[in-house]
């Protein structure tokens, strides 16, 4: 590992930075020195890392053991979420993520080192679990999160990098665990709280939970609406979460989880530069006329369970059953699909040895089906009905008797997997993961005219990991890495096929890669904790998207590229120097580019900036009132892949939030008040571009907002 990163590389090309950057540390800093001078009580020191268990690998293990890039999101981060309702909240502070929230609701785009940069929506190669049950479907996309209701969440684990190995091809870039809050130590307790703020926004969420002797329970529902801040762009989410947890004896542990979502939200598109500079409120002139939307209803049940056979062996295991409806409207047609899922997962844990040598093995298998009824029509502009309120209807006009798609999808994923993780006394570990995974698509068309495109398509990888971590002292861990990553073409890859409107694109194949990362990771008198990792990674058949003529010019399409080398920094600082004084920074170094072929060489990889930074200041003026600074920003960044295009970019950009919260405590009823001013210096920025031939690139991000809320604890 001693020649794994290039000097350049280890410099950070720091006096590259923009000045803006260097701004926003100044103004922090000075604000963290102010705040510094004073002296108050009750603040959350940073955790011990031989406490802190993390078990997105499979294997739980302490943090300090672990050799490899992983973040945890606490309360602290969590609980001063602003509207809590989508992602980017919650994961502002986790380094080598980048999220785009355009629509300024729960719909966004995700990617982690540059993995999923190119998705037209939904996650590509990052598995997302929430309580242990899969978001993902058996080709490892995962659609949304419309699923997660961010108020109920305890905490988060974020595994950055290839965990193919772990979870299959869905873990190509990383894994995002999930966990939701349990019930209250109370026989019946719970919260009820409102937000309201800018652009009509408004949330409102009542939760009841509680214990009694071995049953613990929790059961929330929450009402989100919005219009947004560019026309076209309004939005609305129903979430009933429920979950129960029942322990009939020491033994055995089961968990059943119910989550229902409905969801809605307009698409206004991206503008064109002219577009942009006319009124970057404005929709694209194609959105309006069809009516551009989405619509998704899902219904989730799963059980969760764990049985000890002794202290040295357990089973866990978990199953669900999915049914969901979508139905989008684009300019080339409205899209419905009726979607039945399934899955589960078993694992056997066994762990043998003593102080000095201690091993912990893993074996399982991880398995899901999914079938897709899936119908297209065309879209006759202007003719889709609407309520009263100008939300379209369930029942509405596609464009009568063109059916462009008729057909049913069945997929099923099988992965097998062996986990090793070796403990060497109390300073060295060592781990070890080994997978088989199989991905079947089938398609049957149902057009009974024209030319059948049935067919089939299957992909199957076998991928491994191994890491090493040594703690040095409480102050230095270190770890480092090798892994293997696999990114088989997923239903919305496979489904957009540019030789016909119905079929399988058969051209993709897997992308494949192998990375390597080095870290460091360490507390300081539990004031300070950092982490910093540096990483390479190797990528071939990379994905990308392309247009081709009219007709179908406003369709998206995919295909393989050629092969990628990325390298980067992901470094993560929290600082409690005095107790009420809280200050967190996360800084990711992003160097990506393509190898392979010529034709695009030296090219960077669009939506990626090379510098981002999010930082935040929390400070308790007194017991009750704490008030909050933060910042992001990103440099400039790329847009097209192709050679011709290969210069136009992005200017980045840098906003600041500021936040007042005041808690109380009156004779037993515990309650909280805030307020929140995002981007309260009103910039104005792009902030995600597409690479859309047509030049309909550009999606601008939000103006000033304020949010207040209020929530009382029962």
């Amino acid at each position: 590992m001693i020649g794994l990163l290039p000097q350049s590389f280890i410099l950070l090309k720091f006096k590259k930075m923009k000045l803006k950057l260097i701004f926003t540390l100044t103004i922090l800093l000075s604000v963290s020195g102010l705040l510094f001078s004073q002296n108050q009580k009750d603040t959350i020191k940073t955790h011990n890392l031989g406490e802190v268990i993390i078990s997105a690998g499979r294997l739980p293990m302490p943090l300090k053991m672990n050799p490899a890039a992983t973040s945890l999101v606490g309360q602290n981060v969590l609980s001063i979420m602003p509207r809590a309702i989508a992602a980017d909240e919650a994961l502002r502070l986790v380094p080598g993520v980048r999220i785009d929230n355009q629509a300024n609701g729960s719909r966004l785009h995700m990617s982690i080192r540059g993995q999923g940069i190119l998705s037209e929506h939904g996650l590509r190669g990052i598995k997302v679990l929430i309580d242990g049950i899969p978001v993902n479907d058996p080709t490892g996309f995962a659609a949304d999160l419309y699923d997660i209701d961010w108020a109920s969440v305890k905490n988060i684990e974020v595994l950055r990098g290839s965990a193919a190995s772990l979870y299959g091809g869905s873990s190509n870039a990383g894994v995002i665990s999930v966990a939701t809050q349990d019930g209250g130590d109370k026989p019946i307790g719970g919260n009820i709280s409102t937000s309201v703020g800018s652009n009509g926004f408004y949330k409102l969420r009542g939760q009841v939970d509680g214990t009694s002797n071995n049953l613990n329970y929790r059961v929330s529902y929450s009402r989100l609406a919005g219009d947004g801040y560019r026309d076209h762009t309004a939005f609305w989410g129903n979430n009933l979460n429920e979950k129960v947890t029942f322990s009939p004896s020491k033994r055995v542990k089961l968990t059943q989880i119910l989550n229902v979502t409905d969801y809605f939200n307009q698409n206004a598109e991206g503008l064109s530069l002219d577009q942009l500079a006319e009124n970057p409120k404005q929709a694209n002139p194609d959105a309006v006329p069809f009516n551009e939307y989405m619509k998704t209803s899902r219904t989730t049940n799963g059980l969760l369970g764990q049985i000890e056979i002794n202290k040295n062996q357990n089973i866990q295991f978990n199953g669900f059953l999915r049914s969901t409806n979508y139905l989008e409207a684009t300019n080339s047609g409205v899209l419905r699909r009726n979607i039945k899922a399934d899955g589960g997962s078993l694992q056997y844990n066994l762990t043998f040895g003593n102080d000095v040598i201690k091993n912990h093995v893993s074996i399982g298998s991880d398995f899901q089906y999914q079938n897709i009824y899936e119908t297209k029509h065309t879209n006759l502009k202007d003719t889709l009905r609407k309520d009263g309120n100008g939300i379209p209807s369930e029942t509405l006009h596609e464009g009568g008797d063109t059916l462009l798609a008729n057909q049913i999808y069945e997929q099923q994923g099988l992965g097998l997997f062996l986990l090793d993780r070796l403990e060497l006394g109390k300073k060295w570990s060592a781990t070890f993961s080994l997978r088989y995974d199989n991905t079947q698509n089938k398609l049957k068309d149902r057009i009974v005219s024209g030319n059948n495109h049935s067919g089939d398509k299957d992909f199957d990888r076998t991928t491994a990991r191994v890491g090493l971590s040594y703690s040095i002292c409480e102050m230095a861990n270190v770890y480092a890495d090798w892994s293997q990553g696999f990114l088989p073409p997923a239903t919305e890859e496979l489904a957009s096929n540019p030789l016909s409107f119905g079929g399988f694109n058969t051209d993709l194949k897997p992308a494949t890669s192998n990375s390597e990362e080095i870290g460091i990771r360490g507390n300081f008198r539990n004031y300070v904790f950092y982490d910093v990792t540096g990483f390479i990674m190797n990528t071939d058949n990379d994905f990308y998207r392309y247009r081709i003529a009219a007709p179908r010019d406003q369709e998206t399409f995919y295909g393989n590229v050629g092969s990628s080398n990325r390298y980067g920094i992901e470094t993560f600082i929290s600082v409690t120097p005095i107790d009420p004084l809280s200050i967190q920074l996360a800084y990711t170094y992003s160097n990506f580019k393509y190898s392979s072929p010529d034709s695009i060489k030296d090219n960077w990889l669009p939506n990626s900036p090379e510098h981002q930074l999010n930082a935040d200041v929390s400070y308790k003026l007194t017991k009750n009132l704490t008030i909050g600074v933060s910042t992001e920003y990103q440099s400039k960044w790329y847009i097209y892949t192709n050679k011709i295009r290969k210069d136009v970019s992005q200017d980045g950009f840098n906003l600041y939030h500021a936040r007042l919260a005041y808690t109380w405590n009156i004779a037993g009823l515990k309650g909280e008040i805030s307020v929140y001013a995002k981007n309260f210096t009103d910039q104005k920025y792009v902030a995600f571009t597409e690479p859309d031939d047509g030049g309909n690139s550009y999606q601008p991000g939000s103006r000033r907002e304020f949010f207040g809320s209020l929530k009382f604890n029962f």
